[in-house]
């Protein structure tokens, strides 16, 4: 769609490639047409989930840090405002929207894939939120969902002396899927999302909601997975499901 921004689609899945070198800086204009990329995607019936990956060595290295570095409290609010608008775009996307982490993942980088469903990194991956070394702290969602995914003292830790963890350590700590090569890493993701497709799309969104409301203050995660659950009982694809599973071949969900 643009020259910073490419999407393709493999077998069903789309890939969204951020190219803005050195950095592949998030600046307004690479997060416009990554929402626009998104959007594409939801409201394509061909695309079936989303991998987002960026060229060179690094993922992701921040925002932009020229761009907002004259900025009064007025801009910055609104600049969180606009990551926090995008972020919380992709985590309640209603298809499995899936992170390919290569090189640097830093800053509002880290957050973009902390808002992913799933995160797959290559050995040489490196994650981490160093905000603080800047008189700033981690504003597009960083600080509560790092904590949801590792629990508050390692996040605490991570954050606050802006500890870089590598591929394996954010294994071990959960921030991370899996590991795949470099040469492996986006067919090993398409490959996670081509097993999603295969389930029904109806309860995958909202496995997703249900999910997500879990770690929402205001709402009771136990209470969403009653009303999903009992919304799936009048779907299409539930009776597809059940009819293929008594009739003992493969559904063939839409």
């Amino acid at each position: 769609m643009n020259n910073i921004i490419t999407f393709e689609m493999r077998n069903n899945v789309g890939v969204i490639t951020i190219n803005n070198p050195p950095a592949n800086a998030l600046n307004f204009e690479v997060k416009k047409h990554i929402s626009e990329n998104f959007d594409f995607c939801m409201s394509n019936s061909e695309c079936k989930g989303l991998v987002i990956t960026s060229e060179g060595r690094m993922f992701i290295a921040g925002a932009d840090i020229k761009e907002f570095s004259e900025y009064n409290s007025l801009q910055a609010t609104e600049m969180a405002e606009n990551g926090h608008s995008l972020f919380n775009q992709i985590e309640n996307l209603s298809k499995p929207a899936i992170a390919a982490i290569n090189g640097f993942a830093l800053g509002g980088g880290l957050e973009l894939a902390l808002a992913c469903h799933i995160r797959i990194a290559s050995p040489n991956a490196k994650m981490g939120l160093p905000e603080v070394s800047l008189g700033v702290i981690p504003g597009y969602g960083g600080t509560q969902r790092l904590s949801h995914l590792i629990g508050k003292g390692r996040a605490m830790e991570m954050i606050l002396t802006t500890q870089i963890v590598e591929a394996n350590k954010a294994l071990e700590m959960g921030l991370i899927n899996n590991i795949y090569s470099q040469d492996d890493l986006i067919s090993a993701c398409i490959k996670i999302a081509e097993k999603i497709k295969r389930n029904s799309p109806f309860a995958i969104k909202n496995a997703i909601k249900s999910i997500n409301d879990g770690y929402k203050y205001d709402i009771d995660g136990y209470s969403s997975e009653i009303q999903m659950f009992s919304k799936c009982f009048s779907s299409a694809d539930f009776k597809e499901g059940v009819s293929a599973f008594i009739e003992k071949r493969k559904p063939n969900f839409n």
